[in-house]
């Protein structure tokens, strides 16, 4: 757990400073997601820190989830969204300060391979401490994108492109399709660095740039205008269902 935590930590460091640098009166620009500024963004990140920190710590029952749960999930999301419009971005960012801290501190006394009952499903504290590190990147993509900034992509991804190949029986599962062989990724990350996912004997194989990967499956770029290569037809339907969460 040490590696994953090490790198989610940093990667919400990274942000927090990223806003730091963001004048108040930016916080009202609007960013990719329709109707979403920058504060509605962090906003967003600090109410899932704050329910994955009630999960931890066994108390579910006081997440604001609305009845019919997962299905809901949107109508959830606009709750934190909402709760953040009525605070000043200083007291937004500390709200997600704090949860992220409670989550962190949870995660730290887990095993990588204890489970977790998160809305989605159950999953292992590796796996949901990747999920809370993409989150951060993706959202921190938008609002550095709102800033007409462009991000550099750092070897963290590295567990966004992992987590990518391994929610994709999940995506095709989502889509109604079947998953019929595994698929194997391999991935230029930054500074030159091959990043390979999937057995070796499969001929289904998808080939290009980690951040194009990455960004394909948090559903911020568009695979038709990446360079990402797919060999077999699993693999060329992957591309296009690929989804990290």
């Amino acid at each position: 757990m040490r590696e994953i935590l090490a790198d989610l930590v940093a990667e919400q460091q990274y942000l927090d400073q990223f806003l730091q640098s963001v004048p108040e009166r930016q916080w009202s620009r609007p960013t990719p997601a329709a109707g979403w500024d920058i504060r509605a963004q962090v906003s967003h990140l600090a109410h899932g820190e704050e329910a994955a920190a009630l999960i931890l710590e066994g108390k579910p029952e006081d997440i604001d989830i609305p009845a019919g749960g997962y299905e809901v999930i949107d109508k959830w999301t606009s709750i934190g969204v909402e709760k953040g419009r009525g605070m000043r971005y200083q007291e937004v960012i500390e709200w997600w300060r704090f949860s992220r801290a409670r989550v962190v501190d949870a995660l730290s006394h887990m095993d990588r391979s204890d489970r977790v009952d998160w809305v989605a499903g159950p999953m292992s504290a590796k796996t949901f401490a990747t999920l809370r590190l993409m989150e951060t990147w993706a959202h921190g993509l938008d609002i550095q994108h709102a800033m007409e900034s462009e991000p550099e992509d750092t070897p963290r991804i590295r567990h966004i492109a992992w987590l990518a190949w391994r929610m994709l029986p999940w995506a095709f599962q989502m889509a109604g399709d079947d998953y019929a062989a595994p698929v194997r990724v391999e991935l230029m990350g930054p500074n030159y660095a091959r990043w390979v996912y999937g057995p070796d004997d499969t001929d289904q194989v998808i080939k290009g740039i980690a951040g194009e990967w990455c960004r394909v499956a948090v559903q911020r770029l568009d695979v038709t205008v990446t360079g990402l290569k797919a060999t077999g037809n699993v693999a060329q339907r992957a591309l296009h269902l690929v989804r990290a969460y």
